[in-house]
């Protein structure tokens, strides 16, 4: 694994890793089920902030971990204990789900 992986990556680097490296990424949405049920990123695994330290030991550790809330504050925090916990291939998405509907994919509700 790549460790000089950035802790922060913008939505467009995030699209094209889960476009030209689909079995080496896992996208992680850590905001709640009410809040995904509005809008989610086909693929994306579920699991609310609460939950991550009770998974850390589902995740792999062989691929990158990109993390994305709705705007990228909560995502941020569950980057920063990934990275803590061990997790050195983890990375936040900068501006979450907000900023991946206004540049990604328009289709994608806002809220």
């Amino acid at each position: 694994m790549d460790k000089t992986f950035p802790l922060e990556i913008t939505v467009e680097e995030a699209a094209r890793l889960l476009k030209t490296d689909p079995g080496g990424v896992m996208l992680i949405d850590v905001r709640e089920p009410h809040e995904t049920a509005i809008a989610s990123i086909p693929g994306a695994t579920h699991i609310p902030m609460r939950q991550i330290p009770g998974s850390l030991s589902t995740l792999p550790r062989d691929k990158r971990l990109l993390i994305q809330c709705h705007h990228g504050g909560r995502s941020m925090r569950v980057t920063e204990y990934l990275r803590a916990s061990g997790f050195e291939n983890a990375a936040n998405i900068a501006g979450g789900i907000d900023a991946w509907a206004q540049r990604i994919d328009p289709a994608i509700a806002r809220y």
